[in-house]
C-alpha cells in the first residue's frame, strides 16, 4: 500500500459476512501491524489511510529517539 507508506501491505481475511483488513509494514526487525478494519468499500476510507501515516510517523519518530 504505497498510499500509506513504503514496505506496507493490506492483508485481506473474508469472515462469513465481513471483510477484514489488516495494515501492516515490514521492517527488518519487526512487523508493525498499523490497522485492522472491517472493510465495507472498495477503496480505502481517506480516514484509515490518514490514520496509518499517522501512526508510522509517530512509531519512526519515537524509534530514533
Amino acid at each position: 500500500m504505497h498510499s500509506i507508506g513504503s514496505r506496507c501491505h493490506e492483508l485481506r481475511i473474508r469472515d462469513i459476512d465481513k471483510s477484514w483488513r489488516i495494515i501492516y509494514r515490514m521492517d527488518e526487525d519487526a512487523i508493525l501491524i498499523i490497522e485492522v478494519f472491517n472493510k465495507t468499500t472498495r477503496t480505502t476510507p481517506d480516514q484509515i489511510i490518514e490514520n496509518c501515516q499517522k501512526r508510522l510517523s509517530k512509531y519512526d519518530t519515537d524509534i530514533q529517539e
